[in-house]
């Protein structure tokens, strides 16, 4: 910038030529000067104020525009962090196969200390212990004075819980929030979810991890981010699982049973529709597993997929079937029941003199142990265990639970011919009632096997065939006829075609032999049996019952009318209307032929009638 001199030369000599004061020029100069410099710090004073006004403008548009963005959004709890790394706690909820919500999340708090902040250890444990009634006052008081700077003391409690610690005042009890895994129908199908429990866990958050049953065989699925919340849905009924658990609990009562077993699937699909195993528990508040004595005796003990009984009678519909697959006999063929048999120094008895012959059928119908054997002797030892091995009772049943491995079926080391003999009518060989249901429902389908599952709606490669058709109608056709005049009188219900077979084992004691008074009392059936759709077991753990003949243990007076009544109440759930003269359906030719034995061992097939 070029400085304007306050006394110009020129214009002072001017000024004196003149006579002018040269002074006034000074003083002129010297006021522009002056005004300059005023207007300079004028502008930059004014430019100031604007970049100020501009930057409070820009600073409160900013949080404005902020604030009206997270106004308009919904509330989203941030993921915590606990030591520099995320646990994510998110889990999807399990669903039946009507999309009713079995397991869900539920945000909570959990509760914990730092002592060395409390103002009134004493007051705190005191008041906890009243909140908490299984909490001990003496030893929360020893931890609040001891050398601890940190405790937990819930890992999770209900609100009304929380506001109790709350209203307490003690600084030194603090809060995280949580997630936790909620059961919202209590007890219904307990064993089937399994429960859950807490993993890597923080003060603010917790991974939420499964402990048994579905929730541990899909624990990796149900905590997946990729499946975006999707649910896990079951292929069981809610209200089919309640009405059936409901119904076997009073059976069980009735019968006076240790426990109980009831297992519906679909014969189609294989899906299970219901699985109780009683007694159960509540997975919100699952118990501690037993560290000692029977395991079966704890209600964690999965009954239908743990359970490895001796099935009695309801085994011997295997080797008729498979006797009639192989044209060894048919229905009306005669078998020689002729009792005691021998073998070796073994003898096989019968419950009651059925004569020296009875039919095929009527071996089945009367439940000839005698009868049985003789069968299987004609199939001989490596066909019979072939057949039982196709059927799955060598090996755990791949259904969709952690427990599946730990009831694969207990089978002898060695056959040997009285082996043989007893394994065909149930005994010598443990077997799960899930086993059993799989094997009645392959018999049921046409001899396709089945394999049981608890997803719904999956789509499965078609099963192996293990039976032909004509043979596994008769199957079906004779275990009708043990309802309708057998050992199984009691489990008939009118309009649904029951079609089953009882089986009554001794249970074993674990020093070696049979207890004299205790026994597991099985009823396998299917329905209806001119079309069958469902498979139906139920088992009894130790029953009795005492009646107008006295006390019983056979499954044809405790687990038959259990089941008679769990099928009455539960068939209708399940949309399956009852059959009558008017709506008998058209019987497809597999399900309909009955073999009639003519002159010269020549068969001939008739319709049912």
């Amino acid at each position: 910038m070029i400085r304007i001199p306050l006394r110009p030369l020129a214009r002072i000599l001017r000024a004196r030529e003149r006579g002018e004061n040269p002074d006034a020029i000074e003083a002129e100069n010297r006021r522009l000067r002056h005004e300059a410099i005023q207007d300079k710090a004028r502008r930059r004073a004014e430019g100031r104020l604007a970049l100020m006004a501009s930057l409070f403008v820009l600073g409160f548009g900013t949080v404005g525009v902020r604030m009206g963005a997270l106004a308009s959004t919904d509330p989203i709890e941030p993921r915590s962090e606990v030591m520099s790394a995320q646990i994510v706690s998110q889990r999807a909820d399990i669903t039946d196969r009507q999309g009713r919500v079995l397991a869900t999340n539920l945000l909570t708090h959990s509760l914990y200390a730092h002592p060395h902040q409390m103002v009134d250890p004493v007051g705190a444990a005191r008041n906890l212990a009243r909140i908490f009634p299984d909490l001990d006052a003496d030893k929360l008081l020893r931890d609040f004075t001891g050398s601890r700077k940190f405790m937990w003391i819930k890992r999770k409690m209900s609100p009304e819980q929380m506001q109790a610690v709350h209203d307490i005042g003690e600084p030194g009890l603090l809060f995280g929030p949580r997630e936790m895994r909620v059961y919202p129908n209590g007890h219904i199908a307990s064993h089937i979810l399994g429960g859950s429990g807490f993993g890597n866990e923080g003060v603010d958050s917790a991974e939420v991890l499964g402990v048994a049953g579905v929730e541990k065989a899909f624990d990796g699925w149900l905590r997946d981010p990729a499946n975006d919340g999707a649910p896990l849905q079951l292929s069981i009924d809610l209200s089919v699982q309640s009405a059936m658990e409901q119904v076997l609990a009073s059976g069980m009562e009735v019968m006076s049973a240790k426990g109980a077993t009831g297992i519906l699937m679909e014969i189609e699909s294989g899906e299970i529709l219901a699985m109780a195993s009683l007694p159960d528990f509540d997975p919100n508040d699952r118990p501690r597993p037993l560290l000692k004595g029977d395991p079966s005796d704890s209600p964690l003990f999965n009954r239908a997929v743990q359970g490895q009984y001796e099935l009695g009678s309801t085994f011997k519909i295997f080797p008729v079937a498979q006797a009639l697959d192989l044209q060894i006999i048919n229905p009306n063929s005669g078998i020689n029941t002729t009792t005691p048999m021998r073998i070796g120094k073994y003898r096989i008895n019968d419950f009651s003199n059925y004569g020296p012959q009875l039919s095929a059928t009527d071996v089945i119908v009367k439940s000839s142990n005698v009868g049985t054997v003789r069968i299987a002797q004609m199939i001989g030892v490596e066909r019979q265990k072939a057949f039982l091995q196709k059927l799955g009772f060598f090996d755990p049943l791949p259904i969709e639970m952690v427990e599946a491995p730990t009831g694969k079926p207990l089978v002898p080391t060695r056959w040997p011919a009285v082996t043989a003999a007893t394994v065909s009518f149930g005994h010598g060989l443990a077997a799960s009632p899930l086993h059993l249901a799989a094997a009645y429902a392959t018999v049921a389908n046409g001899g396709v096997k089945v394999t049981p599952t608890l997803i719904h709606g999956r789509t499965r490669p078609q099963g192996e065939r293990i039976l032909s058709e004509r043979a596994a109608a008769r199957a079906v056709d004779m275990l009708r006829q043990v309802v309708t005049r057998g050992t199984a009188k009691q489990a008939e219900v009118e309009g649904y075609e029951v079609a089953g077979k009882t089986g009554t084992a001794d249970k074993p004691r674990p020093s070696g032999g049979y207890y004299d008074n205790k026994v597991v009392s099985t009823f396998a059936s299917v329905f209806p049996a001119s079309a069958p759709k469902y498979v139906m077991i139920v088992t009894l753990d130790e029953p009795s019952v005492t009646g107008p003949g006295g006390e019983s243990r056979t499954a044809g007076a405790t687990a038959a009318p259990v089941a008679s009544a769990i099928i009455r109440r539960l068939a209708p759930l399940v949309g399956l209307e009852p059959v009558t003269d008017e709506n008998l359906p058209v019987i497809a030719p597999r399900f309909a032929p009955r073999v009639e034995s003519q002159p010269g061992d020549e068969l001939k097939v008739s319709a049912n009638q």
